[in-house]
C-alpha cells in the first residue's frame, strides 16, 4: 500500500506544481485552491506512505518522481519543451529512482 499511496502523493505533487502556473501569482482564486488542495493530499498521501517506508527513500522518491511527472506534465499542458541534455538528466532521475528501489535497505 505504500506504494499506491506514494504515487497517489507524486501525482498530486505533480498536478499542484502544473496548477501553480496558472494561478498567476496566486491572482486567480480556482487554480490557487488547486494548488492548495493539491499539497495538502499530497502531504496526506505521502505521510501514509512513510507508515511503510523510511522517511529519506519517500522523500528520495517523491522528489525524483514528481520531477518528472512534473515535466512531462508541463510539456503536454504548457508546451514547454526540454532539450536533449534535460531529458538525459530526466533519464538519470529515473534511474536513480529505479536504483532506490531495488535497493535493500527499505522494505515495499
Amino acid at each position: 500500500m505504500s506504494w499506491i499511496f506514494l504515487l497517489l502523493g507524486v501525482m498530486a505533487e505533480a498536478l499542484s506544481h502544473v496548477a501553480l502556473k496558472a494561478t498567476d501569482g496566486f491572482s486567480r482564486p480556482l487554480p490557487a485552491a488547486l494548488v492548495i488542495l493539491g499539497h495538502l493530499t499530497a502531504f496526506m498521501f505521502l505521510g501514509q506512505a512513510m507508515k511503510g517506508m523510511p522517511v529519506g527513500v519517500v522523500h528520495a522518491l517523491w522528489a525524483g518522481l514528481a520531477i518528472v511527472t512534473v515535466t512531462l506534465l508541463s510539456a503536454l499542458f504548457y508546451r514547454q519543451h526540454l532539450d536533449l541534455t534535460a531529458w538525459i538528466g530526466m533519464g538519470l532521475v529515473a534511474a536513480g529512482v529505479m536504483m532506490i528501489n531495488f535497493s535493500q535497505g527499505h522494505s515495499h
